[in-house]
Order: C-alpha cells, then structure tokens, then sequence
C-alpha cells in the first residue's frame, strides 16, 4: 500500500517529536486553514510540500530552524517583513524559524493566500520578436 504525502507529513511531525514537530505541524495547520484546497505533497525525498495551481511552499525541517521557502516569495507582498532567509535570490524567499519564535498567524496567511493568487494569474504572452 502506498503512502500518502498527509501520512509522511504525519510521520515527520511525530519523528521529530520536539518543537520543530510542533512548528511543522502549526505552520501546516495555518496553510491549511488559508488555503483548505492546498494540495499536500511529498518532494525531493522527503521534503513537505503544499500547492495550488503551483508550488505554495516547502516546510524543512534542521537541526535549529524549521524553514517555510515560498516558491515565487520574490513577487509577493511582505508588509510584516516575515521573509527572513534566502533574500539574494531573484525568485524564492524563506522564513526561518527558531526555537522559541513566534509566527504572525494573520501576516502568515497572507502570504499563503498571496502565493495562491500568484500561481493563479496567468503568465504573461510573451512578445513575438521582431
């Protein structure tokens, strides 16, 4: 029988059994809640995913920080400034997060629902060379 994305996400949760566990399993809730047709998945062996027209966000977990990374977080709007990793790059944003931090629920959700609309518009025509 197959795994689902869910059931490792679950497992992962319980595996890590500290606050890092705690913090995936609040982080997918809140996704969950701005997006209730956010789709889970399980990508490059191992990492929680979430997506809706497109990648949402990755959910990692490390030694010390537990790292939400937006897909598109370059074209998104940040007014509470959660973006706090992976700044240089031309397309992601991440959110690291500690022990101890704690997550602007409302600003969070935000994002979430931010990223959605993204994949959801459509892309540009690309203009016929002259």
């Amino acid at each position: 029988m197959e795994t689902s994305a869910s059931d490792h996400i679950d497992a992962r949760i319980a595996e890590l059994g500290d606050w890092r566990g705690e913090m995936l399993a609040r982080i997918r809730a809140l996704i969950l809640a701005a997006d209730p047709e956010a789709i889970e998945e399980w990508k490059w062996r191992g990492t929680p995913c979430w997506s809706h027209d497109g990648l949402i966000c990755t959910g990692e977990t490390y030694k010390s920080v537990v790292k939400m990374t937006f897909a598109k977080g370059a074209a998104l709007p940040d007014p509470a400034k959660l973006f706090n990793s992976s700044l240089d790059g031309n397309v992601r944003r991440a959110i690291d997060i500690h022990a101890g931090d704690k997550l602007d629920e409302k600003a969070l959700k935000a994002l979430v629902k931010a990223a959605v609309a993204l994949n959801q518009e459509k892309p540009a025509k690309k203009r016929a060379k002259a």
